[in-house]
């Protein structure tokens, strides 16, 4: 027998007991999950291209500033999970970049009391208007009623009768802040005035995220949420999750952002990219009030926290809760969704009473390296389950056989000797599947068994090799059904 940390060369009487918790953890393996947003700041405590940890968006508010970008990111987060480790990455205007602006025209004298219900990234603003205001009185109070609203993602500033916003962050994302009047049934414009909204515009040259994609090291996140659509921004974050992907750094995860625009639009982004690590989430139709980087951040934390659950069940019918449905004339359509999903965009709906719902999260990935259609890695269900499965049987590998010895099958090796044969190792393998099997995560194992190989390298007699070939758990998605009936 051999012992761990008792010594063989003692002679003074004594009885030694060590410890061995190999053998103490059955079943499988919890993967610990943690998240980051990256976002811009405006002001607050934080330093650019860092990163922290926090529990709340007060926190998130103190460092990046109220209102800002990460600060909404942060809220819209935890509407949705306040289980999920998460962490917050710290980005600063780029020094070219360019704010959003829009202009709120007022025109006329109120012949009655009302008010003005504005929607400004979905977050209500209203103005009190008595009879006898004129244009030049109500555009002054719509400019002052926005700083009473916390956390607007822009600020206001009126000059005669017209209001103009702008944006609190630099980029082109702030081109997607939605600003609308009466979105509510009941709302109305008071009698008399005509408000003319023209839509964000302007805003231009999001941040290098490589600064803080360096500052992150190998801090493992399986869940990366940002807030940029630009050819830049996404292949830098492809990049630097394919090699946390690869077999020497298996520090995995997956990307989310999301995108506004016509069918049209979101085609061409989704067509332009392949990545099996990114997933660009359309909100349910083209002109939608919640501003995508928040939205991204609320569909991240939904997936977040029922992919550490389950990570191989789909993820529709769950809602993302603290976001607003489009207008009903502006929602997609099922053909307009289904196509959406042959290009690479993931897709929302909306279910009775205005509640926003996922429907299918996909992966940007359409086709393999030789150009062919390649449905390898089109659910991020399937993603974050291989990562799962990776983690566990390394892990179990790594505590069981960590300081072991590697011996031919048939040795005659005295009883607890520290050493793994093929196998063991096959053993390990069917143990393994068996485990995820009853978790529901794999299937036909019988396939898997005659498939299985684990042998002994034939080049380098300190390593053993596995071949794991299991049937991945696919998703209900579509059911269909006949129904020939008899008159």
């Amino acid at each position: 027998m051999t012992f761990n940390t008792i010594p063989a060369a003692v002679r003074a009487p004594w009885v030694a007991v060590e410890f061995d918790s190999s053998r103490s953890s059955q079943g499988s393996t919890e993967m610990p999950y943690a998240a980051l947003i990256a976002g811009q700041k405006t002001t607050g405590t934080w330093a650019a291209n860092t990163y922290h940890r926090v529990s709340n968006a007060d926190q998130v508010a103190v460092g990046a500033g109220r209102g800002s970008q990460l600060h909404r990111q942060a809220r819209a987060w935890f509407r949705n999970n306040t289980t999920t480790e998460l962490w917050v990455g710290v980005l600063e205007d780029n020094a070219s970049g360019v704010a959003a602006t829009c202009t709120v025209t007022v025109t006329g004298t109120a012949t009655e009391n009302g008010a003005l219900s504005f929607r400004v990234g979905g977050q209500l603003v209203q103005v009190p208007v008595a009879a006898g205001d004129a244009q030049n009185a109500v555009a002054a109070n719509t400019a002052a009623a926005f700083p009473s609203v916390s956390d607007l993602p822009v600020t206001g500033v009126a000059a005669t009768n017209v209001v103009t916003l702008t944006s609190r962050g630099k980029g082109t994302w702030a081109n997607d802040i939605d600003v609308r009047l009466n979105y509510s049934d009941g709302e109305k414009t008071p009698a008399g005035l005509t408000v003319v909204i023209t839509p964000m515009a302007s805003g231009a040259t999001n941040p290098l995220l490589t600064s803080l994609i360096a500052a992150l090291g190998d801090k493992w996140f399986n869940i990366i949420v940002h807030p940029y659509t630009d050819a830049t921004s996404l292949t830098a974050i492809e990049t630097e999750l394919a090699r946390r992907f690869g077999p020497m750094t298996m520090i995995d995860g997956m990307a989310f952002t999301s995108a506004a625009g016509t069918v049209a639009d979101l085609t061409t982004l989704g067509n332009s990219r392949n990545s099996p690590h990114s997933c660009v989430v359309a909100q349910p139709g083209d002109n939608p009030l919640t501003p995508p980087d928040e939205f991204a951040a609320a569909v991240a934390a939904v997936a977040a926290f029922h992919g550490a659950i389950d990570p191989a069940r789909p993820f529709q019918t769950l809602p993302v809760v603290g976001t607003l449905q489009p207008a009903e004339a502006d929602l997609f359509t099922f053909e307009e969704r289904n196509g959406l999903l042959y290009d690479g965009i993931a897709t929302t709906r909306t279910a009775a009473g205005g509640i926003v719902q996922l429907e299918r999260l996909i992966t940007t990935y359409q086709t393999n390296a030789s150009g062919g259609p390649d449905r390898s890695y089109l659910d991020v269900t399937r993603l974050l389950t291989l990562m799962y499965l990776r983690y566990d049987f390394r892990t179990t590998i790594q505590g069981k056989y960590a300081r072991h010895k590697l011996g031919n099958d048939g040795g005659r090796y005295a009883s607890g000797q520290p050493i793994i044969t093929p196998s063991t190792g096959r053993a390990e393998a069917v143990a393994w599947f068996r485990r995820h099997e009853a978790a529901g995560l794999v299937e036909d194992f019988d396939q898997f068994l005659a498939d299985l190989v684990c042998e002994r390298d034939t080049n380098d007699p300190s390593r053993l090799n596995w071949y794991l070939a299991p049937n991945m758990i696919n998703q209900f998605i579509f059911g269909a059904a006949k129904i020939s009936f008899i008159d």
